[in-house]
C-alpha cells in the first residue's frame, strides 16, 4: 500500500487544483525553493490521514483556506489516492480514494467519490496501521532534532508510544482498578459476614420460644387464609357475575345503539318522505286553486254564451222565415227570367233571321230601284245631250264627283268595322266581368263559410297554444318551489359539510368549484369523496383511512392544478391539495391474501381513470374482523388494517379506535351535498328549458293570434264588397246594354253604309259602260225590256219588303219587350232580392257565424270545464292519496319516534345500570384487592392450610380464629421473625461466600492478565528496541562511514556516567523488565568502529 495521487486545491498556498504525481512505492523526495510549499504540501497529507487538524474553530478552518489576490476562496479539499493491491485497506479494490473538503461551515470526508463520515474514515485508516494509539506513521519537521536532544527517560517514553503500549498501560491502568475495587468488595464481605456469625449466635436463642408462636400462628394464617379465600371466592363469583352483565348489557347496549341508528336514519327517511309529499300537496294545493279558479272563469263564459246562443238561435228562427221567403219571391223571379230568356232565345234567331231577310231584300229592292232609276236618268238624260262626247264628259264628271264621295263612305266603313270589333271586345269583356261578378256573388256563402272554418280553426289553435302556455306557467311556478326548496337544501348540507373540515379547505372548495365553471375547465374532477361510491357497511372504515384526504381535490395534472392554486392566491380563496393524476405513483401493497383481510380497494366503486387517486390513499389499507388481526397484518405485511368499526391499526405500530359519531359522517355530507347538487342542477336546467319554450310559445300565441286577426279582417273585407260588387255588377250590365245598343245602331249603319257604297259602285260601274256604248236619243230595246222587268220586280220586291218588315217589326217588338222585361224588371228585382239576401245574409250570416262560433267556442269551454273536472278530480285522488300517505308516514314517524324513545329510555337505564355495576364493580375490586393483600400478608401458608378447613363451615372458622388470636397474646414479646432472620441470615452468609470466592476467583484473572500484558509490553518495547537500535545503526553507518552508533537501554542498576553505579543496586533489581528501564540512551563514535564510544551529552552542536 502506498500514495499514487495528491491533488490539493484552495488549501493554503495551493489556490487552483493541483495534481502531485507519479510517487514511488518505496522512497520519495520533495525538494524546492523556500516558499514553494513543500510545508504546506506535508501539511495537506496530514490535514487528511492525521488528527492533528479535529476541534477547529472558525478562525482556523479559515486559516487553512487560500489567502490572496482575486476572488476569495469559500472552500478546499486534499485528495489522496493509495494503491492498495496488496489489500492493505479492506475495501476489495485495487485502490483507494480518500478525499477531505473544509469550509467556513463545513467539514465533510468522502470516499471512493461517496460522503462518508469521519468515523467511517479513521476505523478505515486504523485498518491500515494509521493508528491514535501510534501517531508516528507522520514524522515531522524538527522532530529528529527533538529526538536527539532528548533525556534518556524522554526517548524511553517516546519508545514506549513508538511501541504501541499506550494500549497496554491502559488496559493495566484498567485491571488494577478492577482489582482494587474488587479488594475493597471483599473486605465488606468479610465485615458482613462477620455480623451474621453474631446475629446468627443470638437468633439461636431465640429459635425454641418461637417454634410454639409459629405453631400457633401458623394455626392463625391457615383460619385467616379460609376466611380470606372464601371471602375472595365470592368477590369473584361477584365480579363474574358483574362482567356477564355487563357483557350482556354491551351486547344489549350495542344492539340498541344499532337499533337507534337504523330508527334514526328511518325517522330522518320518514321525515324526508313527509316533507317531500307535503311539499307535493301544496303544489296539488296550488293546482287545485289554479284550476278551481279555472273552472270557476270557464263557468262565468260559459253562462254568458250559453245566453248569446240562446238569443242568436231565437233570431235565426225570424231570420229562416225572411231566407225561406227570399227563396220562394227568388224561385219565382228565376222561373219567369227563365222563361223569358227561352223566349227571347226562340225569339232572337227568328229576328235575327227576318233581320237577315229583310236586309237582303232591301238590298234586292235597292238595287233595282237604282237600276230603274239609271235607266230612268240615262232614258231622260240622252235628250239634253247632243252628242256622244257631251255625254261622256257629262258621265265622266259625274264619275270623278263620285270617287271622293266613295272614298268618304269607304272610310266611313272602315272606321265603322272597327268600331264594331273594338265594340264586340269590349262586349265580350264586359260580359266576361259580368260572369266573374256574379260569380263571386253566387259564392259570397261558401267564402263566408271558409273564412268560418279558418276562424274556428285559428281560434282553435289560439286557445290550444294558451292551454299550453298556463301548464307550462304551472310547472315553472312548480319548478321555482321546488328549486327553490333544493337550493335551501344545498346550503343546509354545503354548512353541514364545512363543519367536517377546516374554514380554509371549505372556502377553497367553493373557490375551485366557482373557477372550474368560470374558466371552463375540463380537467378539474371533483374531490375524491365524490369520485367513488362506498357500501355503507364500510363506511366507517373508509372514512377513518382517508381522513381529510376525503377533500384532497383530483385533476388531470400538475398544470391545471398549478393554474387553479394561482388563481386561489390572487383571489386569497382558501387552500386545498390537489391530486395531479399525471403525478401520482402509488406504491404496490404487499396485501395478504387470505379471507380476513380484505383490500379496501375492492370494496370501493370509481372509474378506472380515477385509479391512481384512489390506490395512492386506500392501496396501503386491508379491512380485517378486528384490531388485533389488524395488528398482526400491520406487522407482518407492513400494511395499515382497519375494522368495519372504525378501530385502526398503523404500519408503524399506532393503534387508533373509540367512538366515532355516525351522525357527523364526512361521506353522508359529501353525498347529501351532491345529491342537491344535482337535483338543483337539473331543476335548474328544467326551468331554463321551460323559460325558453315559454318564449316560443308567447311567439307562436302572437303568430296565432296574428293570423287570426288577418282573417277575421279578410272575412270583414269580403262582407264589406258586397255591397260595391253588386253596384259594379249593375254598372257593368248597363255599360253592357249601352254597348250592345251601340253595337246594334252601329251594324245598322254598317248596312246603310255599305248599300250607298254599292249605289255609288254600281253607279259608277253603269257610267263607264254607258260611256263605252254608242250615243242613242232613246233606250235600247234591251234597256227598255230590262226597265219593264225592273217595275215589276221593285213592285214585288216592295209588297215582300213590307211584309217582311212587319214580321220584323213585330218579333223586333216583342225581342224588345222581353229584353226590356229582364233588363228593366226581373234582373234588377233578383238583383234587389240578392242585395236584401246580402244584407240580410250579412246579419244573419252574421249571426249564423256568430252563432256557429258560440256554439264552438260553448265546446270549447265544456271541454275545457271537463278536463277541468278531471284535473280536479286527479287532484283530490291525489291529495287524498297523499294526505293518506303523510298520515301513515306520520303515524309511523311517531311510532318510530316512540320506539326511539323506548330505545334510549332503555339504553340510559342500561348506562345507569353500567355506571352501578361499574361502582360496584369497583368496590368489590378494591375489596378482592384489600383481600388479596391480607392473603399476601399472611405470608407462606403451612401445607395443607386450605384443606384443613375446607369442609368447616365459616362461623366454627370465625371462632376457632378468635381462640388463637387470644392464645397469640402471650407471646407478644417473642421475636416474630427470628426464624425468618436466622434462614435471611443463613442465606445472606452462604451468598456472601459465594460472592467472595468468586472476588478471589477475579483477582487471579486480573493478576494473570497484568502478568500477561507485562509480558506483552516488554516484548513490544524489547522489539521496537532492537528495530530501532538496528536501524538507527545501519543509519548511523551511512551517514558516518568510519564510526558507530548504537542506542542503549539504561536501567536502574546501571552506574551513572559508568561509576560505580551497579556496585550500589541490589540483586532484586537486575531483573530484565519495563519496570527497571530508565532511559534510552544514544552511544556514537566517530573515528573508529572500535574506540570507546561517546554519550549524546559529550557530543559536540555540529556532532549531534
Amino acid at each position: 500500500m502506498y500514495i499514487k495521487q495528491i491533488i490539493i486545491q484552495g488549501f493554503k498556498s495551493y489556490k487552483d487544483q493541483t495534481v502531485i504525481e507519479p510517487f514511488s512505492p518505496k522512497h520519495n523526495v520533495i525538494v524546492g525553493r523556500n516558499g514553494s510549499g513543500k510545508s504546506n504540501f506535508f501539511a495537506a497529507i496530514r490535514f487528511v490521514l492525521s488528527d492533528a487538524y479535529t476541534q477547529m474553530g472558525r478562525e482556523e478552518r479559515g486559516a487553512l483556506l487560500h489567502e490572496g489576490a482575486g476572488a476569495a476562496v469559500m472552500s478546499a479539499f486534499v485528495e489522496i489516492i493509495f494503491d492498495n493491491s496488496d489489500d492493505r485497506f479492506p475495501t476489495g479494490k485495487n485502490e483507494v480514494i480518500l478525499r477531505r473538503t473544509i469550509g467556513m461551515k463545513k467539514d465533510e470526508y468522502s470516499l471512493d467519490r461517496k460522503n462518508a463520515t469521519k468515523t467511517d474514515v479513521m476505523n478505515l485508516l486504523e485498518s491500515a496501521g494509521f493508528s491514535k494509539s501510534n501517531p508516528y506513521y507522520i514524522v515531522p519537521q524538527g522532530r529528529v532534532t527533538a529526538l536527539t536532544n532528548m533525556k534518556d527517560n524522554e526517548r524511553l517514553i517516546l519508545l514506549k508510544e513508538v511501541a504501541g503500549t499506550q494500549v497496554y498501560e491502559a488496559r493495566r491502568t484498567e485491571s488494577l482498578k478492577i482489582m482494587t475495587e474488587t479488594n475493597n468488595k471483599r473486605e465488606k464481605i468479610d465485615e458482613l459476614l462477620d455480623y451474621i456469625r453474631e446475629r446468627l449466635t443470638e437468633l439461636e436463642e431465640e429459635k425454641e420460644e418461637l417454634k410454639d408462636y409459629q405453631e400457633k400462628d401458623k394455626d392463625r394464617r391457615s383460619l385467616q387464609y379460609t376466611i380470606d379465600h372464601r371471602e375472595q371466592l365470592a368477590i369473584a363469583n361477584e365480579l363474574d357475575n358483574l362482567e356477564e352483565q355487563r357483557q350482556t348489557g354491551v351486547e344489549d347496549t350495542g344492539d340498541s345503539e344499532e337499533r337507534f341508528r337504523r330508527g334514526d336514519k328511518e325517522l330522518a327517511s320518514i321525515q324526508a318522505e313527509i316533507n317531500e309529499l307535503k311539499q307535493q300537496v301544496e303544489f296539488l294545493k296550488v293546482d287545485q286553486k289554479q284550476l278551481e279558479t279555472e273552472r270557476k272563469d270557464n263557468a262565468r263564459s260559459k253562462a254568458k254564451i250559453e245566453l248569446d246562443v240562446k238569443n242568436l238561435t231565437d233570431g235565426q228562427s225570424a231570420a229562416q222565415y225572411a231566407r225561406n221567403q227570399y227563396q220562394s219571391d227568388l224561385a219565382t223571379l228565376q222561373a219567369s227570367i227563365e222563361q223569358h230568356e227561352q223566349e227571347l232565345g226562340k225569339t232572337t234567331p227568328q229576328y235575327n233571321s227576318k233581320l237577315q231577310e229583310e236586309s237582303t231584300l232591301k238590298g234586292e229592292l235597292e238595287s233595282a230601284e237604282g237600276t230603274r232609276q239609271r235607266l230612268y236618268a240615262k232614258q231622260g238624260r240622252n235628250a239634253r245631250f247632243r252628242n256622244k262626247r257631251e255625254r261622256d264628259e257629262w258621265l265622266r264628271a259625274e264619275i270623278n264627283n263620285s270617287y271622293p264621295q266613295l272614298a268618304k263612305v269607304k272610310a266611313v266603313r272602315v272606321q265603322t268595322a272597327e268600331d264594331i270589333t273594338e265594340l264586340e271586345r269590349d262586349i265580350a269583356d264586359t260580359e266576361k266581368a259580368i260572369e266573374n261578378l256574379r260569380e263571386q256573388l253566387e259564392g259570397r256563402g261558401s267564402n263566408n263559410e271558409s273564412f268560418q272554418n279558418q276562424i274556428q280553426e285559428a281560434k282553435a289553435e289560439r286557445d290550444h297554444l294558451n292551454d299550453e302556455r298556463k301548464e307550462l306557467w304551472r310547472e315553472d311556478a312548480k319548478l321555482d318551489s321546488v328549486l327553490s326548496n333544493a337550493l335551501s337544501e344545498l346550503r343546509q348540507a354545503e354548512q353541514e359539510l364545512s363543519h367536517t373540515m377546516d374554514q380554509n379547505t371549505s372556502r377553497g372548495l367553493a373557490a375551485v368549484r366557482r373557477i372550474k365553471r368560470q374558466h371552463n375547465l375540463d380537467g378539474v374532477y371533483g374531490t375524491l369523496a365524490e369520485l367513488f361510491n362506498v357500501n355503507d357497511r364500510f363506511q366507517r372504515a373508509v372514512e377513518v383511512t382517508a381522513g381529510q384526504s376525503l377533500f384532497h381535490y383530483v385533476v388531470d395534472n400538475d398544470e391545471t392544478a398549478t393554474k387553479v392554486i394561482e388563481i386561489l392566491q390572487r383571489e386569497k380563496a382558501g387552500r386545498i391539495t390537489f391530486m395531479p393524476l399525471n403525478r401520482l405513483r402509488p406504491k404496490n401493497a404487499n396485501v395478504p391474501k387470505s379471507d380476513d383481510a380484505i383490500p379496501m380497494v375492492k370494496k370501493l366503486q370509481f372509474d378506472p381513470m380515477y385509479e391512481k387517486a384512489i390506490q395512492q390513499v386506500f392501496g396501503q389499507t386491508i379491512v380485517c374482523p378486528n384490531l388485533q388481526i389488524a395488528g398482526q397484518y400491520a406487522r407482518s405485511h407492513g400494511v395499515n388494517g382497519v375494522t368495519i368499526d372504525g378501530d385502526r391499526s398503523d404500519k408503524k405500530g399506532a393503534f387508533t379506535g373509540g367512538f366515532l359519531d355516525t351522525k357527523h359522517s364526512r361521506l353522508d355530507a359529501v353525498r347529501k351535498v351532491a345529491k342537491w347538487r344535482d337535483e338543483s342542477d337539473t331543476y335548474k336546467i328544467r326551468s331554463t328549458e321551460i323559460k325558453r319554450t315559454l318564449e316560443k310559445k308567447d311567439q307562436e300565441i302572437t303568430r296565432a293570434v296574428g293570423n287570426l286577426q288577418k282573417i277575421e279582417q279578410k272575412r270583414i273585407q269580403q262582407e264589406n264588397s258586397y255591397g260595391p260588387l253588386l253596384q259594379e255588377l249593375r254598372s257593368k250590365s248597363n255599360d253592357l246594354q249601352n254597348k250592345k245598343d251601340t253595337l246594334d245602331a252601329k251594324q245598322r249603319a254598317s248596312g246603310k253604309i255599305d248599300a250607298n257604297m254599292k249605289t255609288l259602285t254600281d253607279q259608277q260601274n253603269a257610267h263607264e259602260a254607258e260611256i263605252a256604248s254608242e250615243f242613242k236619243k232613246a233606250l235600247t230595246q234591251a234597256e227598255e225590256t230590262q226597265l219593264e222587268n225592273l217595275n215589276s220586280t221593285v213592285q214585288d220586291l216592295r209588297q215582300q219588303y213590307s211584309d217582311l218588315s212587319t214580321a220584323r217589326s213585330d218579333l223586333e217588338s216583342r225581342k224588345t219587350i222581353l229584353e226590356i222585361e229582364l233588363r228593366e224588371n226581373l234582373r234588377p228585382r233578383v238583383d234587389q232580392l240578392q242585395a236584401q239576401q246580402f244584407d240580410d245574409g250579412t246579419s244573419a250570416g252574421g249571426s249564423r257565424g256568430t252563432l256557429q262560433e258560440s256554439q264552438a267556442e260553448l265546446k270549447r269551454i265544456n271541454k275545457r270545464i271537463s278536463v277541468c273536472e278531471s284535473k280536479l278530480h286527479e287532484l283530490d285522488t291525489s291529495l287524498e292519496t297523499s294526505s293518506a300517505q303523510i298520515q301513515d308516514l306520520e303515524n309511523r314517524h311517531a311510532s318510530t319516534k316512540a320506539s326511539l324513545q323506548e330505545i334510549a329510555t332503555t339504553m340510559e337505564k342500561s348506562q345507569k345500570r353500567t355506571e352501578k355495576s361499574i361502582r360496584k364493580r369497583r368496590v368489590l375490586t378494591q375489596q378482592a384487592a384489600d383481600v388479596s393483600n391480607r392473603i399476601r400478608d399472611l405470608g407462606i401458608l403451612p401445607h395443607g392450610a386450605l384443606e384443613k378447613y375446607q369442609n368447616i363451615k365459616s362461623d366454627a372458622v370465625v371462632k376457632k380464629l378468635h381462640k388463637v388470636n387470644e392464645a397469640l397474646k402471650k407471646y407478644g414479646h417473642v421475636n416474630k421473625k427470628a426464624f425468618e432472620q436466622y434462614n435471611n441470615f443463613t442465606t445472606q452468609r452462604d451468598s456472601l461466600r459465594k460472592r467472595r470466592g468468586e472476588l478471589e476467583s477475579s483477582q487471579k484473572s486480573i493478576e494473570e492478565l497484568i502478568s500477561v500484558l507485562d509480558q506483552r509490553k516488554d516484548e513490544a518495547i524489547e522489539r521496537t528496541f532492537k528495530q530501532v537500535s538496528r536501524e538507527f545503526a545501519k543509519v548511523f553507518e551511512k551517514l558516518v562511514p568510519t564510526g558507530r552508533g548504537r542506542l542503549v537501554i539504561q536501567r536502574k542498576m546501571d552506574r551513572v556516567d559508568g561509576e560505580g553505579e551497579d556496585e550500589d543496586v541490589g540483586n532484586e533489581q537486575r531483573k530484565e523488565g519495563v519496570e527497571n528501564y530508565t532511559g534510552v540512551g544514544i552511544s556514537v563514535s566517530f573515528n573508529s568502529k572500535h574506540d570507546d564510544q561517546q554519550r549524546i551529552q559529550q557530543l559536540s552542536g555540529g556532532q549531534k
